[in-house]
């Protein structure tokens, strides 16, 4: 690039600060509509007698960002996902939602219910569609987890009991149901349980007093009516705390390790992990993942537990992302915690560069109603106004009539929260974050990350688009949630399926080459051509492309450039 002005900057330690630019006057005093800006960290090098530096150099080229018109030197499919294209048509770049559902951006698999051969299809039809309708859908499974709850029996959906009516409780293996008794899945489940105590259905659902022991049985009174709904989670509370027995089951059930070959085999993306409670087992299964499965699977961990809030951070930095199960977190703490103590893992979180997905009754009353109440769609709005990365149904697009119109709740309701945030933002400055990086490379990468998601925005650019094979600097952008859309284009189906759970990331399946300059104008070209992108926009541009043919420990790049 031929160049008007350099820029030259030899610092030992980190950036820590970035213009704050007016697109009106310009860098240095030259219009951006007709040049494009570059940030390139060169390879470091120890000098004798002197301390490791790092060379920046920017430069602001005359050379024009306009494509070339000969559209047959630009080959190439571009893996766009055809609902993110209809939205980006719709609504334009900055009507893109940016939290994602799982429902839609994800499909979760809750391997507590239903039989393997049906999540098998399910799988595979979603793979199909992903294939054949250019969907990009990833797909995750949720653990059972070693936890005592009621065996399914194949019986109709949900049985209600009455206030004092007489309950059996066993774990005696049998066939089909019989009246007023409900079979446990763990022997022992009555172990250490005295007459008094009380059993809760799924966190409140229906509520029992235990009236008789015998032998390894419960005879109990309802004292809540509820709905006794199939594999509710059983708790058990004495004098208004909790009695916890989960501790003495192991993590991950024999169950749920042929749950996790399974999805080994069925190549899932993501594998939830139910009831963690240190960040051991976290470890434990993302190193047999990494021997055992061809394909990266990231695991995300289920906060639900007091034990897992006690070592919360540790968890948070062993995982590749978090789910705050509220409903299994609400039985541990007091409800009125629920609150803050979900702001709480967000935030970390954050700081943490992990996705969070904020899960559990967020539309409850869907599950029977077509209208959501008011009190649930705050909820969803406050989810949102954290920046949580992801929002999920459950019960409300499983069991329910409504899942439908659930989801469009959810997408109308996030959608309104983010505008409303975007501005509130756009007064408050923008986000502090801790560092993060380790090695030199990852913390120089961190300080771009950061400062590009600062230009974006004070710049008022249309997108940003990141060129990555592993999906750490697109995921260090969304960190800062910038208001433009992030696009990540990357050549591994891995990154980009793992980059659909992150705030504000469409990830995009393209061919990537050394040649960075190519790649820009090639992809540009592509979105060009499908009328997504127009003359006039602004897009800032981030690569951590490494060429194979360079010996370089540092090669991140920032450019912007206006499409003519």
């Amino acid at each position: 690039m031929a160049g008007v002005g350099d820029l030259a900057l030899k610092f030992g330690g980190l950036m820590k600060k970035y213009a704050v630019f007016n697109p009106k006057q310009g860098v240095f005093g030259v219009p951006i509509s007709s040049y494009g800006v570059c940030l390139n960290t060169r390879k470091f090098v120890r000098a004798s007698n002197s301390r490791i530096g790092v060379q920046a150099v920017m430069q602001v080229g005359v050379e024009s960002s306009e494509l070339s018109r000969d559209s047959k030197s630009f080959e190439g499919v571009l893996g766009f996902d055809v609902v993110s294209e209809v939205e980006l048509r719709e609504k334009g770049f900055l009507g893109m939602r940016k939290t994602k559902l799982v429902c839609t951006n994800v499909a979760r698999l809750n391997m507590c219910h239903n039989t393997r051969e049906w999540h098998q299809d399910v799988i595979r039809k979603i793979k199909k569609l992903n294939q054949e309708k250019g969907y990009c859908v990833s797909l995750m499974i949720d653990t059972e987890g070693s936890q005592i709850h009621v065996v399914d029996h194949g019986a109709p959906s949900s049985v209600k009991a009455e206030d004092g009516s007489i309950w059996f409780f066993t774990d005696e293996k049998f066939e089909g149901t019989r009246p007023f008794t409900i079979q446990a899945n763990y022997e022992g489940f009555a172990e250490g349980i005295n007459v008094g105590d009380e059993i809760v259905f799924d966190g409140g659902m229906a509520t029992f007093e235990v009236v008789e022991k015998i032998g390894n049985d419960l005879r109990c009174k309802c004292t809540d009516s509820g709905l006794l709904l199939p594999r509710a989670k059983l708790s058990f509370w004495r004098d208004g705390k909790l009695v916890s027995k989960n501790h003495e089951l192991p993590t991950l059930s024999s169950k749920d390790w042929s749950d996790i070959e399974f999805a080994i085999s069925e190549g899932v993306d993501f594998i939830a992990m139910s009831f963690v409670n240190d960040a051991d087992a976290v470890t434990y299964l993302k190193n047999y993942l990494s021997t055992k499965s061809i394909k990266s699977i990231k695991v995300l961990a289920k906060i639900e537990s007091l034990e897992a809030l006690r070592k919360l951070e540790e968890i948070v930095e062993a995982s590749d992302g978090i789910m705050i199960a509220r409903g299994d977190l609400g039985v541990e703490i007091p409800l009125e915690q629920i609150p803050t103590v979900q702001e709480e893992i967000t935030y970390v979180c954050r700081q943490l560069n992990k996705p969070v997905v904020v899960a559990s009754q967020l539309l409850e009353s869907m599950v029977e109603y077509p209208t959501p109440t008011r009190a649930e769609v705050a909820d969803i709005s406050e989810a949102v106004r954290q920046y949580a990365d992801a929002l999920m149904l459950s019960g409300e697009s499983a069991i329910g009539p409504y899942g439908q119109k659930a989801l469009s709740v959810l997408r109308l309701a996030s959608s309104r929260m983010e505008l409303w945030s975007r501005e509130e933002k756009g007064q408050n400055g923008l986000f502090q974050h801790t560092n993060i990086g380790v090695s030199l490379p990852d913390k120089i990468a961190e300080q771009i990350c950061n400062c590009a998601a600062g230009m974006a925005n004070n710049l008022g650019l249309d997108a940003i688009f990141v060129y990555t094979r592993h999906g750490q600097m697109a995921s260090l952008i969304s960190r800062n949630r910038p208001n433009p859309p992030i696009f990540a284009f990357t050549n591994d189906t891995s990154t980009r399926m793992a980059l659909n759970l992150q705030w504000g990331v469409t990830p995009l399946l393209v061919e990537l080459s050394d040649d960075m300059e190519s790649n820009i104008e090639k992809s540009i070209h592509l979105i060009k051509n499908k009328g997504l992108i127009k003359n006039g926009d602004t897009v800032l541009i981030v690569s951590d492309i490494i060429p194979t043919f360079t010996a370089q420990t540092v090669f991140q790049s920032v450019q912007v450039k206006t499409i003519s």
